[in-house]
């Protein structure tokens, strides 16, 4: 067993692309002190907390000190450092030859070669520093060599790559790892080519295969080489941390893998050039994540001329906790906008939402154009801000009234050359909302600074939407949309796709309407609530947005930003909601675990962050949120996956007697709920009680504020609540185990949040002979040899809800508790 603790030195934790790992394990306490790590939440009636790391290494040299050159991870030892912390299992061989080849394990940590794994050995190779050494000579073969006494049927070989060989002049050279068949030269492994600098899966026959499968590495998703046997196919997989695994290629298994005993082999050789090593390690190990986050601080700390560094460290929920307060969800739709296939980003975004008194309007897209300031033309009008904007949003806009359509006020500005160069690379996609009465104005125009290109969006004597345009200076060609007049006095949403179909969006629809405008280029200044001082707009505008594409994003955006501004989304169900305020919060996966997800309201307005906002779609949903352990992203259960555990999905079972003191039950009023009061956004107000458990206890009441979309769905959430905790049954709250020694040790470390386990053989004190209970979070100290995890858990019966005619949930006056 190795504990890996993993430094992704210059990366961005929400840029895992970014990340290469670098493995400082040989600097990790994990003898004394361990790594302390705590997930998950109190109990089911909690919030998940961050997930939290604390460990200390060893600073002899430096390594860690933040600012200090001479390191070699200099300048990169900082705050936010992104880190990972897991568990490498290492199999032990059992039973007699043949053995499974999932059996050879080699954490090759005692610097000696194993004569019992790698009896054949040769050419040099050696095991230094912790790993398996292989070097990679001129004209001559080295190799670590395991006896003729393993199976790869329904097995795997599995190794990490730690050091890799340079060309150093070689014409060719070869590092490989290979499953050897008894005849030479039938093979199924990786190669390694130093020379290319790519990775090959082969299948060889006379040490050739014209099919091979051939990849170039990068140290991000190859530091983990398998091949495996399943079902009658031979898999060739990759993986950047061990855990998770990519096919790369597969096969029909050859013939020879199940007829023979096979031999492992890894071996290097090279060409002509100036030798050097490979380096493999773990050989054999199961992985299992267990923190991935990242590090709050590097303090120094010296015991006479010791130094080591304590850090601690926290998982995604760290960033997220910091971002700003979200704006109205149609602003993040703007700004977080992503249509698969296109390249879009926003170039300028003015939402127009400045307060009262302001004299100019910014931009939000982050790309540099300027701000628009308000401009006079002749005398007299009014352009204020702040006033009310469209409803849902929460948003102000600004309103513009002008003496006459050529005399008032209107915004002007600079758009920047970033904005310019943008719309000379891409098509331009422009949106707006608009609010009037009155015809023939202009609404807001583009162009560059010889007037060669202009594009202006108007209103004409009908009311109905123009597009005037040139690409060559002159007199402006007019394309009128053919749709309904827009001065009804009503919120319009304008979308006007700039990919070459050109096709017009009105409020969230398509419109017949497809124009032949002329692309733009070089686009430089934008005028809005007006054009170059005349046809002066009277009326309100709002969120004016201008995104740069490679594609078409009309039909996607138009409704989508039609619904955020006007129901906020309202009626979507949870899991889609939680994964939209994910991609506010720029997360780039959410799991989405069980199928019950109840419709949501709206959200529409900002001033949140995005942490609240999820937290309430799950206390409403009565679902579980937390950052996963393995990977940057989050998972979200919905309820339902805790219906009715079935058996087989257990993670484990242990017997009482394995259990480590601090294991009992309890029985008090912790969780006792017998009276509710919920309620809903412009919904009723309802009460739930349980009179029985009243009468019993006394009254034990609780609130509950839900973003649901009817009062049914409010009463059922309210009754589930009474039902589940109106007189809690006794149930275990903490289970300790030594997991290390536990025979199915891997299972153990599988538990998750939600996951099931049962203890068996209870005392004869115990309520039960057996006790089934739900793993809310942990608590877990790792160290080498062992590995102590108090798992935080619930009954398991709390969620059971009535199967008719089921023998176990569907017992009158028992399990009879209805599903919500």
């Amino acid at each position: 067993m190795t504990v890996l603790v993993e430094m992704g030195w210059g990366g961005l934790v929400q840029l895992p692309s970014t990340i290469t790992w670098t493995d400082i394990s040989q600097y990790f306490d994990g003898i004394v002190k361990g790594a302390v790590i705590t997930r998950g939440a109190a109990d089911e009636l909690s919030e998940t907390q961050p997930g939290t790391a604390t460990l200390t290494l060893d600073n002899e040299d430096g390594r860690f000190t933040p600012g200090n050159s001479s390191s070699p991870y200099y300048p990169y030892v900082r705050k936010n450092a992104p880190i990972r912390i897991s568990k490498a299992v290492i199999p032990t061989r059992s039973g007699s030859a043949p053995y499974p080849l999932a059996m050879l394990g080699d954490d090759f940590d005692d610097n000696r070669i194993s004569s019992t794994l790698w009896p054949n050995s040769y050419g040099g190779a050696s095991e230094t520093g912790g790993r398996m050494r292989v070097p990679v000579n001129v004209g001559t073969t080295a190799g670590y060599q395991s006896a003729r006494e393993w199976t790869f049927t329904a097995s795997k070989l599995t190794a990490k790559l730690v050091t890799l060989p340079t060309a150093n002049g070689s014409s060719s050279g070869s590092a490989s790892m290979w499953v050897n068949s008894t005849t030479s030269g039938t093979r199924i492994g990786w190669s390694y080519n130093p020379v290319s600098g790519n990775l090959s899966a082969a299948n060889q026959v006379g040490f050739s295969d014209g099919g091979a499968t051939v990849l170039p590495y990068n140290a991000i998703d190859y530091v983990w080489l398998r091949v495996r046997e399943s079902g009658g196919t031979v898999y060739w997989e990759s993986s950047g941390d061990g855990a998770s695994w990519t096919v790369r290629r597969s096969l029909a298994t050859p013939a020879w893998v199940g007829s023979q005993t096979q031999a492992v082999e890894f071996a290097a050789t090279r060409t002509g050039g100036t030798a050097d090593h490979i380096e493999w390690d773990l050989v054999g190990a199961d992985v299992r994540p267990r923190f991935y986050g990242m590090v709050n601080e590097f303090p120094i700390e010296w015991e006479g001329l010791t130094s080591t560094v304590t850090i601690s460290c926290t998982d995604l929920f760290k960033r997220l906790n910091r971002l700003p307060v979200l704006k109205s969800m149609l602003a993040e739709e703007i700004l977080h906008q992503d249509v698969a296939g296109v390249t879009d980003f926003v170039s300028a975004y003015y939402p127009l939402t400045e307060p009262a008194g302001s004299t100019a309007a910014g931009d939000l897209s982050g790309r540099g154009s300027g701000a628009l300031a308000v401009t006079q033309v002749s005398a007299g009008g009014t352009l204020e801000f702040g006033t009310d904007g469209l409803a849902d949003t929460g948003d102000t806009a600004a309103t513009f009234t002008p003496a006459s359509g050529s005399a008032g006020k209107y915004l002007t500005g600079d758009l920047g050359a970033q904005f310019a160069a943008d719309s000379t690379t891409y098509w331009q996609t422009t949106e707006f909302w608009i609010k009037t009465t009155t015809v023939s104005r202009a609404i807001l125009g583009m162009f560059d600074g010889g007037l060669d290109h202009q594009i202006v969006y108007a209103l004409n004597a009908s009311g109905v939407l123009t597009i005037e345009h040139t690409d060559g200076g002159g007199t402006l060609t007019v394309f009128t949309s053919g749709g309904a007049s827009l001065t009804d006095g009503a919120w319009h949403h304008i979308v006007h796709d700039g990919y070459p179909t050109k096709q017009l969006y009105v409020d969230g629809v398509a419109s017949s309407f497809t124009s032949s405008v002329v692309d733009m280029t070089g686009l430089r200044t934008m005028h809005i609530g007006g054009y170059r001082g005349a046809r002066l707009f009277n009326g309100q505008i709002a969120h004016v947005a201008v995104t740069s594409v490679s594609g078409t994003i009309g039909a996607t955006i138009s409704p989508s930003h039609y619904q955020a501004a006007t129901t906020g989304f309202s009626g979507e169900d949870a899991d889609v909601r939680m994964a939209r305020l994910a991609r506010y919060a720029g997360i780039p996966s959410v799991t989405i675990l069980g199928a019950t997800h109840d419709a949501i309201a709206s959200q529409g307005p900002g001033g949140t962050g995005v942490v609240p906002r999820m937290r309430e779609v799950e206390s409403t949903e009565s679902g579980k949120l937390y950052a996963e352990r393995d990977f940057y992203g989050l998972a979200y259960q919905s309820r339902d996956l805790r219906y009715n555990p079935d058996p087989s999905s257990e993670v484990f079972t242990i017997d009482y007697a394995d259990l480590e003191p601090g294991t009992g039950y309890a029985d008090d009023d912790q969780k006792l709920v017998n009276a509710v009061e919920a309620s809903r956004p412009g919904g009723a107000t309802q009460r739930v009680t349980a009179p029985a458990s009243v009468l019993a206890f006394g009254e034990y009441p609780q609130q509950l504020n839900l973003i649901k979309t009817s009062d049914n769905s409010v009463l059922d959430a309210a009754y589930w609540l009474v039902s589940r905790y109106a007189s809690p049954a006794p149930e275990m709250r903490e289970v300790v185990i030594e997991a290390y020694t536990m025979s199915n040790y891997l299972d153990i470390l599988d538990a998750d949040i939600s996951s099931y386990f049962t203890v068996t053989s209870m005392p004869s004190q115990a309520p039960a002979s057996s006790v089934r209970a739900t793993v809310e979070g942990y608590s877990e100290t790792l160290k080498e040899r062992s590995h102590v995890i108090q798992f935080r858990t619930s009954a398991s019966a709390t969620d059971s809800v009535w199967v008719l005619g089921d023998t176990t949930y569907g017992v009158l006056d028992s399990t009879t508790r209805l599903a919500y």
